[in-house]
This record gives C-alpha cells, sequence and structure tokens, in this order.
C-alpha cells in the first residue's frame, strides 16, 4: 500500500467561507474525495512540502485572475451573446478564445470553466471554484440566475451594477490623482533644493564669511541634516509602510484606521456616502436577481470595504435572523443617516425595497460626483500654494544673504 500524503488544503465550507487544513491521503483525487465527503469543496490542496513554495491552484494556480473592467466587458458581452440565442458552453468558449489575447489568466479561467460546465458541473459551482476572477456577490447572482431561468437578465444586471461601481470608482479615483501626484512633485522638488541646491550656497557664504539671516540658518540646517542621514530618512520612511502593513493585519487596528476615516474631516463625509452608495446599490442588485435577504446582507457587509460598516450590517443580517426588521439595527448606528434607515423601512413595508434601495444609490451617486467636484477645485490652490510656500521659504534663505552682502557692498 502506498504511503500517506499530508496535504495542505483551501476549501469552501458549504456556508460559503473558505477553510484552510492539512488531510492525509495517498493521492491528491483521494485527498479531494475526503474534503467533498465532509461537504468542502477544494479551491487549493497541495503536498505540505510543496505549500510553502507558494503551490499552484488545484484549479488553474494564481495566475487565473481579472480586473473589474475586464470583467464587466466580459458580463456584458455574455449577456449579449446568450440573449441572442447562442449556447451558453458555446458562448463561454468563444469569449474565453477571445480573451486569452489581451489576458492570458484571464482567459484560461474562462477556458476550465467551460470544461467544467461541458462535464455537467453548474455554472455558478464552476465560477466558485476561482474567487480571484468571480467574487462571491457575482456568483451568488449567477445562482440566482440560473434557478429563475433568468441568467440573461440576470448578467446584464450584473453588468450594470459593476459599470456603476467601475464609473464610482474611476471618479474617486481621478480627483486622488492629482494631489498625489502634487504631494510627489512637492516632496520631490525639496528635497533636489535641500540636497542639491542649498549646499551649494552655503559653501558660498561660508567663503564669504556672511552673516547669515536665522531662515538660511534654519534652512542650510535642515539640509545638513538631511545630507548627513539621509539613510536614516530613507530608513524611517521604510520603516513606516512596513509597521503599517504590519500593523494593519491586526483586525482591531484595521476597525481604528476605518473609524478614523469616517471621521476625517471632509474626506469622512466623502467616504461614508460612496460606502452607502456601494451598499444601497450591492443590496438592491442582490435583491432583485432573487439573492436571499440574509445571504445579500452577508455578502454586502464582506464587500463594504470598510470593517466598522461591515460589524453593523452583520448585526443587521443577525437582527433579520432572530425576525426582526432590517432598520430596527440599523437606526441605532451612526453611520446609516435617518434618511436611510426610513427609506429602507418604507421599502420593507412596501415591498418594494430594491427600487428604493437604488434610489438612494442614485441619490449618493449624485452627491459624491458634487462633492468630488467641490474637492478637486478645492485641493488645487491648496496644493499650488503649498508647493509655493515650500518652494518660496528655500529661494529665499538662498537669495537673502545674497541681498545683504549686496547692500553692504553698495
Amino acid at each position: 500500500m502506498a504511503g500517506k500524503t499530508k496535504f495542505v488544503y483551501t476549501a469552501r465550507m458549504a456556508d460559503g467561507k473558505e477553510a484552510r487544513g492539512t488531510v492525509e491521503a495517498t493521492s491528491k483525487d483521494e485527498a479531494i474525495a475526503k474534503l467533498r465527503a465532509q461537504r468542502m469543496e477544494p479551491l487549493k490542496l497541495d503536498p505540505e512540502k510543496l505549500a510553502g513554495l507558494g503551490g499552484s491552484s488545484l484549479f488553474g494556480g494564481a495566475s487565473r485572475r481579472a480586473s473589474q473592467a475586464d470583467l464587466c466587458i466580459f458580463t456584458r458581452q455574455l449577456a449579449t451573446m446568450i440573449g441572442a440565442g447562442i449556447p451558453l458552453l458555446e458562448a463561454f468558449e468563444i469569449l474565453a478564445d477571445q480573451t486569452k489575447d489581451t489576458n492570458k489568466g484571464f482567459g484560461l479561467g474562462l477556458q476550465e470553466c467551460a470544461d467544467l460546465v461541458r462535464g455537467g458541473t453548474e455554472l455558478s459551482e464552476a465560477l466558485a471554484k476561482y474567487p480571484k476572477i468571480f467574487p462571491d456577490i457575482y456568483v451568488n447572482m449567477i445562482k440566482a440566475g440560473e434557478a429563475s431561468g433568468q441568467l440573461d437578465v440576470i448578467l446584464n444586471r450584473v453588468a450594470d451594477f459593476m459599470e456603476r461601481s467601475e464609473s464610482l470608482k474611476r471618479e474617486i479615483k481621478s480627483a486622488m490623482t492629482y494631489p498625489v501626484i502634487s504631494l510627489v512633485l512637492i516632496f520631490g522638488i525639496t528635497g533636489y533644493l535641500m540636497v542639491g541646491v542649498v549646499p551649494k550656497f552655503k559653501d558660498m557664504f561660508t567663503s564669504l564669511g556672511a552673516e547669515l539671516p536665522a531662515l538660511t540658518k534654519f534652512v542650510v540646517g535642515v539640509s545638513d541634516w538631511m545630507v548627513a542621514n539621509y539613510y536614516v530618512l530613507a530608513a524611517m520612511i521604510v520603516g513606516v509602510i512596513i509597521g503599517y502593513i504590519l500593523l494593519m493585519r491586526i483586525p482591531q487596528a484595521r476597525v481604528i484606521r476605518d473609524l478614523v476615516m469616517l471621521k476625517l474631516p471632509v474626506f469622512g463625509p466623502l467616504g461614508q456616502k460612496v460606502t452607502l452608495s456601494r451598499f444601497a446599490r450591492t443590496l438592491g442588485t442582490l435583491l432583485a436577481s432573487g439573492v436571499p435577504l440574509l445571504q445579500s446582507l452577508e455578502i454586502v457587509a464582506k464587500t463594504s470595504g470598510n470593517l466598522v460598516i461591515e460589524d453593523v450590517l452583520l448585526q443587521t443580517r443577525d437582527t433579520v435572523k432572530r425576525g426582526e426588521s432590517i432598520t430596527s439595527y440599523l437606526q441605532t448606528s451612526w453611520v446609516f443617516p435617518p434618511m436611510v434607515v426610513k427609506m429602507i423601512g418604507i421599502g420593507e413595508r412596501s415591498g418594494a425595497l430594491e427600487q428604493l434601495l437604488y434610489k438612494i444609490s442614485d441619490f449618493y451617486d449624485e452627491q459624491v460626483h458634487a462633492m468630488v467636484k467641490s474637492l478637486t477645485s478645492l485641493i488645487e490652490p491648496i496644493m499650488l500654494s503649498v508647493m509655493g510656500a515650500v518652494v518660496g521659504t528655500v529661494v529665499a534663505a538662498i537669495f537673502l544673504p545674497i541681498l545683504e552682502l549686496q547692500k553692504q557692498l553698495q
């Protein structure tokens, strides 16, 4: 009898959560069978000696991934093809061949999904094996579309949802691009002046024996420190970045960060509006697609992007599970404004919850658009003023002694 091998696995449990652990078996097939007997679907399985080297995914490896934009285009094309009467499997294979040219990993993942569907696997089950391509919200909506027999309608709804989400994300990114570039320029110009320009003038002032003004002494002192301790400065910057990454692995630290982000002036309200828009549109889309309320609330919580709001939504799910309304817990949280809570309550009582959630999302989309526009117009002069003040201070520190020397010579 062949000796048993210990396999390290990552698997999806019956409730949708991921589990990690080890299982002993004589072969990979036996290990898969053991996991499935425990109602777990393997996502990744490697012999223990290979797991530490990164291993490969059971279904295609880490290279099987796609961007939100790629997935959105694929979804819209798939919906169009199915609506035109092309069989699902054929449509999948056409799109897989087409996608391989632009994104090989995504194309291979689609081809492997098509192979699984050809073998009798439900489409939603096949997609669930590729969590790096198809998120939970996507898989659950496809599952609801299969159950209702309206897969093309659900796919169009998913594509609409993703396009709106991507549009909002692009708007936020474009608003943040200018200040980030401005900060990089400010630090870069300041560093060049302090390290490359000021020391040359310092040597000139020293050779002339001029008495330096207080501002010049300060700037020269900072320049001397930066030249002598550049490695300390670099180590401090790297240390702060690494420290932040390590700190964010602690759940309590992430909760504090997310709470601070919501409380920040200007950016806090903007982040809250973005999160509320995403919450309303995601929940509305899931419910309209036929995904059960409890499952929808859990998916929305996990995709909220903020641990404070995630906790509120999970608590809401628990209260709904006990037979209470959605608003019974939401109204106790400061994160959800009274207007949102009241509209959700009206939607529950009238049976039009999905429509009211869409209205909430549209309202906050407009709010975000207006805030981003005003924020962009406000940030531009602020950044220009900061850049002018920094550069002007260094230039003034250099020219003040020159002007003093000119006066003495006259």
